[in-house]
């Protein structure tokens, strides 16, 4: 059915789920001849009739078609579309009661209302066209009037109440289980069957609370009132109904009263003196009872169907916070001070409108009546707050968790999560280094430095250099080709300025990004000593200041000597190699001293949690706890369950540590061109499916064989890396040698194309795969071809490395072959304006920071960014199953090949098999 074209009239019915929409249109033919007299709409002040052919639509079918409806519809249709969304809105926040109709029927209504959504519908109603209000008539009766807007829209917002809780959808659209039926069950039930008996009269019970005197030493006194809930501004006390001068409540008004009293007197016994009385009008409080409200009896009566009015002008914003004390004056390395200072006192601070109390105002709320003059005003005191006032000692924090509650904001106290603020230098701390990006202090750059740094990288070189001033380290983390070398370079030279931090730098870093660091320090700080401690000849002495650059492979050999010294600052660059804390490697850096310590890294969380923990445990020890209770209160929570409140509150934690900038930040590099990600899908040429299909059946046959657990995570990676190599080429699979055939591979024909166009527009183009034997291939087929090639992998020296980096960034060679482990971070390869990813690789960090070799400071040009995919094999879902990750907060594929051991013999070979793209 169409409604856009139409005329739409609401009919009411009793019960309300009786009634229907009339819709009526000029030339519906499909509804066959059902001719009704309508209103008109008024013409020189008198409402005509007409006759329309239309068909009456129940409410049930009406709702999807009205809530469905566009703005080109008929104006009445229009209108009560929004009718019916407003009425849905409604009965999603739970405002459907139970009544009886007027004929008897059990049937539920719209409510209760509160004023706000009596004013939403009354202007609903205003806006009501007359030709929404021409409703059918007998076109006998005399003088006919168009329906009152009001009463008709309410007629219509009770019909859908009366509708929705028998619909399938009820319980989805509500989120309450008592809609699931067309019934009522349990305790709604029970109220139902009063509903039917005749005892609700449609209104709310309230027990006001009124002071008449001075609240200082006057009891409260409680006095039943009722609230009509289709006005909730139409109100009126209980003692009006039993004097006669109230009636606009109905016959049934005083009955209803009495019930409701009974109720509450049921669940919260100071009532019992209202029962007493032939008319429950009004009954005296003691403190204790007015204590009990405030300590929860108020949930129970609302729970019961009464509510409390407290008197106007009684302030309830009277809260509590829990506060870490810092006295005395603010040590001179934070960062060492808290690792040896004795627990922090930790107290309640009671705050009035959210600013603290003072002691005094504290004393006096712990021991005053449930209502308590503060600061020219009189304020409910809840008797957990008194308590709290009385007794504001918690159990003390170590240093280190004191700061982290502050930094956060909120900490576990007494089994929930409460504000927290630190005062004195504590407080001062937080302040100063919660905008890591932010701060008040001015730093110039240093004179030393032949550079101007970008606006960011000040920024960067300020946060820097205030933690490690105040003792603690750091990990800048912005995206690789953001400048993170110069940054810290300027970081040396400033703390060489001062003789309390100046001295020698250690920068560990990994063999490929050496020669960068070196070039790097000889063009922006010349004059600055430079030694490589690395290779056959090493020697740390006369190194008094400057940097000494070594690798992590010699730092581990070398650890004792290179623990041997102090140094100024040390410095993990690539920082992510250390991020498994139990490696020799990461063993060997932390045993290193230093006055400060700062990891570099693009990618400070490649698949789990704990890889930042790692990082930030060097850098600032202590801030995150040990491994263990990180994993129990942080990365189990976060990663298994999705907690994003956890999430929130470790972000809070850490990002006075860890400074994250994106090339895609407004203002941090608005010069780099843009990057274009195009994904090139191929399929398996004959002889691959052979291949693919033979590798899935036989190693599957030998896990399904029933291999010992370690044995099939075996047989798993052996399955996926032949799945691989055979979407490469089968010359890969099959271990040959020589030049691969292009037509045994569409991955390699689209290569040469790639490449081909690239070279014949004087471009550079960056080739990655994770196989060296496949960049050999490859090397060699393009050696054939003539075209000019260089290729780097893990076991290509240093020396040779930045020849060919030299080389290539030179122009000399336009084609660069990379082992994606050996060659995916630490180099700067400006020249490619192209980048191809001739495999993929499980972690999409990994795949970016590859790609961020080209797209970096420095580079000019557009970079096009190519992955080459096999359609409808292991390599196509590898694909589908990065996208999801990259929308994910934590990693899911965090131990790459490996991860997928745990799978299930068809969970595996779901994932494996070859399909028809």
């Amino acid at each position: 059915m169409v409604l856009g074209r139409c005329a739409v009239v609401f009919e009411p019915g009793d019960p309300a789920r009786a009634g229907t929409f009339l819709v009526h249109g000029d030339d519906p033919p499909e509804w066959g001849e059902r001719a009704v007299a309508v209103l008109t709409e008024p013409r020189g002040g008198r409402v005509g009739l007409r006759k329309v052919t239309g068909r009456r639509v129940p409410v049930d079918a009406a709702l999807p078609l009205l809530a469905a409806l566009g703005a080109d519809a008929h104006p009445s249709a229009r209108f009560h579309a929004a009718a019916v969304r407003a009425a849905l809105r409604l009965a999603a926040r739970g405002r459907v009661l139970p009544g009886v109709s007027a004929g008897g029927a059990d049937a539920w209504r719209m409510g209760p209302f509160d004023v706000a959504d009596v004013e939403r519908l009354r202007a609903l109603a205003a806006a009501m066209p007359a030709s929404a209000r021409s409703i059918p008539v007998d076109p006998t009766a005399p003088d006919p009037v168009l329906p009152d807007a009001e009463t008709l829209l309410r007629a219509l917002f009770d019909a859908v109440a009366d509708t929705l809780p028998r619909t399938a959808g009820a319980e989805l659209l509500t989120g309450d289980p008592r809609y699931a039926a067309a019934e009522p069950t349990g305790t709604d039930a029970e109220w139902a069957r009063q509903v039917a008996a005749g005892v609700d009269a449609g209104l709310r019970v309230a027990l006001r609370l009124e002071l008449r005197g001075d609240p200082a030493d006057t009891p409260f006194t409680a006095v039943v009132r009722l609230r009509d809930l289709a006005d909730p501004t139409r109100v009126a006390d209980a003692a009006a109904l039993w004097s006669g001068r109230e009636h606009r409540f109905g016959d049934r008004a005083a009955f209803e009263a009495m019930l409701a009293v009974r109720r509450a007197a049921r669940v919260w016994s100071p009532l019992d003196g209202l029962l007493a009385a032939a008319e429950p009008v009004e009954v005296e409080l003691l403190d204790e009872d007015v204590a009990d409200l405030l300590g929860g009896a108020e949930a129970r009566l609302a729970a019961a169907g009464v509510d409390i009015e407290w008197p106007p002008g009684l302030g309830r914003d009277l809260g509590a916070r829990a506060r870490v004390r810092a006295p005395g004056e603010p040590p001179a390395d934070v960062a060492a001070f808290l690792r040896a200072a004795p627990p922090q006192a930790f107290q309640w601070q009671l705050t009035l409108a959210g600013e603290p109390l003072i002691e005094s105002e504290m004393d006096t709320v712990g021991r005053s009546r449930p209502v308590v003059r503060l600061r020219d005003r009189w304020v409910l005191v809840e008797p957990d707050l008194a308590r709290k006032a009385r007794e504001p000692a918690l159990p003390p924090l170590p240093p280190w968790e004191g700061l982290g509650a502050a930094l956060i904001g909120s900490a576990e106290v007494e089994g929930g999560l409460v504000s927290v603020v630190a005062d004195g230098w504590l407080g001062e701390l937080v302040d100063r280094v919660a905008d890591p990006d932010g701060g008040p202090e001015e730093l110039d750059q240093p004179a030393a430095l032949t550079a101007t740094l970008r606006d960011y990288q000040r920024r960067g070189l300020r946060w820097l250099h205030r933690m490690t001033a105040l003792g603690f380290g750091g990990c800048l983390a912005d995206d690789m080709g953001l400048g993170k070398t110069i940054t810290l370079i300027a970081l040396h030279l400033r703390r060489a300025e001062d003789p309390a931090t100046a001295g020698p730098t250690l920068v560990v870093c990994p063999a490929s990004v050496l020669g960068n660091w070196e070039s790097e320090i000889a063009r922006f700080a010349p004059g600055t000593p430079v030694r490589r401690f690395h290779g056959g000849s090493r020697s740390l002495s006369d190194m008094d200041n400057g940097f000494v650059l070594t690798t992590y492979g010699t730092m581990r050999v070398e650890a004792a000597e290179l623990a041997g010294r102090h140094w100024g600052l040390v410095v993990a660059d690539e920082a992510q190699h250390v991020k498994n804390r139990l490696s020799g490697t990461a063993k060997a850096l932390r045993a290193i001293p230093g006055g400060a310590r700062v990891a570099l890294t693009g990618t400070p969380v490649e698949n789990n949690l704990t890889e930042l923990w790692a990082l930030l445990d060097w850098t600032t020890p202590g801030l995150l706890g040990t491994a263990g209770a990180f994993r129990r209160g942080w990365s189990r929570t976060i990663e298994v369950d999705r907690d994003r409140r956890t999430a929130d509150r470790l972000s809070r934690l850490v990002r006075p540590f860890l400074l994250r900038r994106r090339k895609s930040d407004p203002g941090i590099a608005p010069e780099l061109p843009p990057k274009i990600e195009t994904d090139h899908g191929v399929e398996l040429t004959a002889e691959q499916v052979a291949l693919y299909e033979r590798v899935v059946r036989e190693v599957l046959a030998e896990i399904r064989a029933g291999a010992t657990e370690i044995a099939r995570r075996g047989l798993v990676l052996k399955l996926l890396v032949g799945l691989k190599q055979v979407c490469n080429h089968p010359a890969h699979y099959l271990k040959e040698t020589g030049t691969p055939a292009r037509s045994r591979s569409e991955k390699l024909q689209l290569l040469d194309d790639l490449v081909g166009t690239v070279l014949a527009e004087g471009g550079a183009v960056l080739v990655f795969t994770q196989y060296v034997r496949m960049a050999r291939l490859l090397e060699q087929h393009f050696a054939d071809r003539g075209v000019p090639t260089r290729l780097l992998h893990g076991g290509t020296p240093v020396p040779r490395r930045e020849e060919m980096v030299r080389r290539f960034q030179s122009g000399e060679v336009p084609v660069f072959l990379l082992s994606l482990k050996a060659a995916g971070t630490g180099l700067n390869l400006t020249r490619a304006d192209h980048v191809v990813h001739y495999d993929r690789w499980w972690n999409p960090a990994v795949e970016a920071q590859a790609t961020d070799r080209a797209h970096r400071i420095g580079q000019t040009k557009p970079v096009q960014v190519h992955r080459l995919i096999t359609r409808g094999t292991l390599e196509e879902r590898i694909a589908r199953l990065l996208e999801t990750k990259r929308a994910l907060a934590d990693a899911v594929l965090g131990g790459g090949d490996a991860a997928l051991s745990a799978l299930s013999d068809a969970e595996l070979l779901r994932l494996v098999e070859l399909r028809t793209p």
